[in-house]
Formats: C-alpha cells, structure tokens, sequence
C-alpha cells in the first residue's frame, strides 16, 4: 500500500508535466524555458486555458477588467486586514468572493493578483491601491503592492516569475483543488481549497527561509563555515535539493535568469550567488554521489526579496500565478463528472467481540 499516495496516478491532465529525472518541465505543451521571461502571463494563462475556457478575447484586457471587478468586492474588506500575516488575509479575502459573479475564471486570477497586493499592504497597515486596468497583470500587481512607480526590469521579473509557478503537475495545493472541484462546489471555492493547502510550510512557505538563511550567514566570509555547521546539526539548506527534480531544476534556471537583470541594484544578488556556490561546493563535499543542486525557492526568495515583496507576501505572490494552474485543474476535473473519493485502510481497534 503506498502511503502518501506517492506515485499513484489520481489524474489525466493536458496542463502540466513534471519529469523529474531529466528535469523538464511541459507547461501546456510547451517547455518552461520557451514560456518564462518570453511570454507574458495573461498569454501564458490563455495557453494553458486553451479548449477550457471560451476565448474572450485580448487576454490582457481580459484579466484588466477582471482586478477592477475584484477590486470592487475586495477593497470594502481592507478593515479587516489589520493583524492578519498576507496569506491569512489573502485567504478572507478569496473567499469572500461570490459564486454567483459570471466569469468565474478570470475573476479568480484578477482577484488572487489583487488579494496578494492587498493582503501585503493590509499586514503593513497600509491602504489598498486600486487596479490599473491598463497595465499586465505584473505591472499591476507590483503597482498596487508598492504604489510607485516600477521599472520594466522589475516588471519582467515578477512576469517570469508569475508564469514559472503557473502549474507544476499534481502538487498538494493543486490536488486539493481538484478535490473540491470534484465534488461540484464551483471554481472559487477550489481556489480557495488549493490557496488553504499552499498555506502550509511545506508546500508554499519554503522561499522565505532562504533569506533567513541568508541572513544568518551575513558575510560570505562566514558562508562555508556557517554551513557546514548547519549540516553537521542535520539542518537542510534551505533552497537546494527537490522532492521530485534529481537533477537541477529547472524553475531555478529561468528565474535565475530573471534574478541576472536586476544585479547591480541596491539589493543582494551577488551576495546570494556567493552563497548559492559555496553550497554546492559544500553539499557536494558531504553527501558525495547524491544530485543536491539549486532549486526554484532559492532563486524565488532572491527575485521576489530584490523586488521589495516582504518575506511573508511570498506565498501570496506564489498563489496568484498559481491560481491560474488552480483554475484549470478544476475545470479539468470538472469535465470528468467522477468526485475523488479513495480508499483508506482502517488500522484502529476493532470493537470487542461479543461474548
């Protein structure tokens, strides 16, 4: 019996796939590396929607009107931000939304970029800033996040980052969205179910520890050090090794790609790649024979850390690419008519036998 449901074929999908021995990535047909920093988000969600959700049109004016009418449901709620961290704010918002709203696909992708940009200025006790309709999605989610202006590198970065994260295969959060969505209880609320699941520290709060860890070491003098220490506790580098990639993966290449245009700022990108080789280095070193390389949560933390986002809104900014992933899984399941129900072994006390 496998446990876990490791390895256990619960879902045909046209959407994504993993292949973790060769480190590929197929979003849509199409491989990550031919998508990320190439293809803006609005466009790489109407690929990945394509034969699920009727064609509406430009896909970027589409998800525009989309933020605005979230933005109309949300922003009476910015009161009840105060003292709730991003995600659990991200989450009362979400699920504020109405099923009875007529185009629930785009509402929930214009709705999870603006709940991201509100929940983080709701944590910092800051007001919302309302949508720009004319902006990408990107663009705007920077724009309501930091009210001011932003430059185009910025912009491609979160762009690339957006797409990157757009699905990855049959993972915790997307699972549970089809779950949901099985049993007919509509797209938002497998939204909401995916975002409750991502909220775990397991799945979506990986990223922030990367920068805990950068900060422990301090100086790149202390770096090799520091670590070996760390392993020597039996701690994990935070940012390096993947459950599913034996080799690097490739999430990693495309964002650190994107991380490579915004060097030389006041941020500590240099300071990262230091570290990141004097990790491998180290992990090489002591676990010889085994593939531990960069995975996508280091370069995430450094990319989203050099765009100003505080730690805590990355899980935030992580659901609203992902919430497009969410969305076509549960259409997906939909189509198949069958709720996910498996099977348990019962492995209690068995009531006592009657004399």
């Amino acid at each position: 019996m496998t446990i876990g449901l490791d390895d256990v074929v619960a879902a045909e999908t046209s959407l994504s796939h993993v292949d973790g021995e060769a480190g590929r990535l197929i979003i849509a047909g199409h491989d990550l590396k031919e998508l990320a920093g190439r293809v803006a988000f609005e466009d790489a969600v109407a690929m990945l929607w394509r034969g699920l959700v009727p064609d509406a049109g430009d896909p970027r004016a589409v998800l525009g009107k989309a933020r605005e009418r979230a933005y109309g449901y949300l922003a009476p709620l910015s009161p009840q931000l105060a003292g709730l961290t991003p995600i659990e704010g991200m989450r009362l918002l979400l699920a504020s939304l109405p099923d009875a709203d007529e185009d629930h696909p785009a509402l929930a992708v214009g709705a999870a970029g603006v709940a991201a940009a509100m929940a983080v200025r709701g944590a910092q006790g800051l007001a919302p800033v309302a949508p720009d309709a004319s902006l990408g999605h990107a663009a705007d989610i920077l724009h309501m996040m930091r009210a001011a202006p932003v430059e185009a590198t910025e912009v491609l970065g979160l762009d690339t980052y957006l797409v990157t994260v757009i699905d990855h295969g049959l993972n915790a959060s997307t699972f549970a969205a089809r779950v949901v969505a099985s049993t007919q209880a509509g797209i938002l609320s497998s939204v909401v179910a995916g975002l409750c699941a991502l909220k775990g520290p397991l799945h979506g709060g990986a990223p922030g520890p990367v920068l805990d860890m950068l900060d422990a070491i301090g100086s790149i003098d202390h770096a090799e050090a520091w670590l070996d220490d760390a392993m020597s506790r039996g701690e994990r580098l935070m940012g390096f090794g993947h459950r599913i990639y034996k080799v690097r993966d490739p999430r990693a290449d495309v964002l650190m790609a994107a991380v490579g245009r915004l060097k030389g700022k006041s941020n500590r990108i240099a300071f990262a790649e230091a570290v990141e080789a004097t990790a491998l280095k180290v992990l090489e070193r002591r676990k010889p024979g085994r593939r531990l390389d960069t995975n996508v949560e280091f370069y995430t933390a450094i990319l989203l850390d050099s765009l100003s986002v505080p730690r805590e809104g990355f899980t935030p900014l992580f659901a609203a690419g992902r919430t497009a992933g969410w969305v076509a899984h549960a259409i997906e399941q939909t189509r198949t008519g069958r709720i996910i129900r498996p099977q348990s072994r019962y492995v209690g006390a068995w009531p006592a036998q009657a004399a």
